[in-house]
C-alpha cells in the first residue's frame, strides 16, 4: 500500500477523528490544554506506528505540558482507538506538538507591520 493510497488516506481521517474525540471529551488529565486540537494524523502503510500532530492554542509550557500529558495516557488512548477502529494493528503513537498556526499568525502579523510601513 502506497503512502498516499485511498486507503491510508481513509485511515488516517478516521483515527485522526477518534483521535480528537478521546482527547477531547474522555482524557481529564489537568495537564492538557482545553483548547487541544489534532491537526492531522500519519499513521504507517504497515499501520504500527502513527504520527499525531497535535495544536495547542497557548504558551510553549502549556504546549510541552501537555504532551506530557498525552504520553502519559497513551495506553489508555491506543485501547480506546483499537475498541473504536477497526484495524489489524493498534498503532504506537507518538505525539508532535504542531506550531504551524503560531507561525501562520507571526508571519500574518509580521505582513501586515511591513505594508503598514509602506503606507505611510
Amino acid at each position: 500500500m502506497r503512502k498516499n493510497s485511498i486507503k491510508n488516506t481513509r485511515i488516517n481521517m478516521e483515527v485522526q477523528k477518534e483521535l480528537s474525540q478521546i482527547i477531547r471529551l474522555e482524557i481529564k488529565d489537568p495537564r492538557i490544554h482545553p483548547m487541544t486540537t489534532v491537526v492531522a494524523v500519519e499513521v504507517t502503510p504497515d499501520l504500527k506506528f502513527c504520527k499525531a500532530y497535535i495544536s495547542i492554542l497557548g504558551d510553549e509550557e502549556a504546549g510541552k505540558a501537555t504532551i506530557e500529558g498525552l504520553k502519559s495516557a497513551e495506553g489508555y488512548i491506543r485501547r480506546e482507538l483499537a475498541r473504536r477502529v477497526n484495524l489489524r494493528n493498534t498503532p504506537e503513537i507518538k505525539f508532535i506538538l504542531d506550531q504551524s498556526i503560531e507561525y501562520g499568525v507571526n508571519m500574518s502579523r509580521l505582513i501586515d507591520e511591513v505594508t503598514k510601513d509602506i503606507k505611510e
